[in-house]
């Protein structure tokens, strides 16, 4: 039997910019897969001649998302997509957050605000249910957004900035995410804990990156700084937690669980990613590895599923 073709889809733009592609394209090519980098949005792209398809870094799609979600359900129809796209569909809309909270799940308190509500008052109320003083900040960010795109932090004193960046956002068709700020991120920045087929492999400390005054990045991701940590049992207790409230039968091959602490050190659900997050192999000794055989196993699983007649045709 030939080797195993395992696609990795990202977009032209992020190519250079994914610093996870590389080793594992290599950890890939050492467990003995046939390797191919694709742009989801390669029309020339043969994904049916693909074992797997992984979303690596379709950084992209925040802009295109109808055409992304397209594109998804064409490739799962021709190969297997990982994650499926029931689990996509889910988690490139942060309303995903308020069905968590609503299973139990500890995460940032989280306010939605649709497009044809009225701005000012949607605000005007947030701020009331969690204002603690004038010092108070908050977070405006996209429901459907990545790499801390369109996110900024205001504060009570330049809330009509806030409101003209959610009425920008409302005005494009988006609905809009308000969070409070949590300060203790700017002295302990973020956890993100990665997850390969439901066992923990490595986490990561990412310092704050939304800092007052600042506008959004135009950038695909906004700069981070990275460097390895160890989650305590609290986070790790979340992050379990978290992944069993997903929407699958199963665990997913790949889950990035960010984490930020509350004004009680308590660990909050800041995000979920199941899409196309960053799974910074560099910070982890062995995960490309890891990651690479998961992968692998599942290929070999489809090829042995597979009619004999399909698998000798590839």
């Amino acid at each position: 039997m030939s080797q195993p073709r395992i696609a990795l889809a990202t977009a032209a733009a992020a190519r250079a910019l994914d610093e996870d592609l590389p080793p594992l394209v290599e950890a890939l090519t050492r467990a003995g897969a046939h390797v191919d980098v694709l742009d989801w949005d390669d029309a020339a792209a043969d994904w049916g001649a693909q074992d797997l398809a992984v979303l690596r870094s379709t950084w992209d799609y925040t802009d295109r998302l109808a055409e992304f979600l397209a594109w998804v359900d064409r490739a799962a129809a021709q190969t297997t997509l990982l994650n499926p796209p029931a689990i996509l569909s889910w988690n490139t809309d942060k309303h995903y957050l308020g069905e968590l909270a609503a299973q139990g799940i500890a995460t940032v308190p989280s306010t939605f605000v649709e497009p044809g509500m009225d701005a000012a008052a949607a605000l005007q109320r947030f701020v009331d249910g969690h204002a603690d003083g004038a010092t108070f900040e908050f977070v405006v960010k996209p429901c459907v957004g990545a790499g801390s795109r369109d996110a900024q932090r205001h504060g009570l004193d330049r809330s009509d900035a806030a409101l003209a960046h959610m009425q920008r956002l409302l005005d494009a068709g988006r609905s809009v995410l308000l969070q409070p700020y949590l300060a203790r991120v700017d002295a302990h920045g973020e956890t993100a804990l990665l997850w390969f087929d439901g066992e923990f492999s490595h986490a990561i400390r990412k310092g704050p990156l939304l800092r007052r005054g600042d506008g959004p990045t135009r950038a695909l991701f906004a700069a981070e700084h990275i460097t390895a940590r160890e989650p305590t049992a609290a986070e790790l207790a979340l992050a379990r937690a978290t992944l069993a409230a997903i929407p699958s039968p199963q665990p997913l091959p790949y889950a990035r669980v960010d984490l930020i602490q509350d004004d009680a050190g308590a660990p909050r659900l800041l995000e979920l990613e199941l899409s196309e997050p960053s799974l910074f192999f560099g910070f982890g000794a062995g995960s490309a590895d890891r990651f690479a055989a998961a992968l692998l196993a599942r290929a070999q699983a489809v090829r042995t599923s597979r009619p004999a007649a399909s698998a000798a045709a590839r």
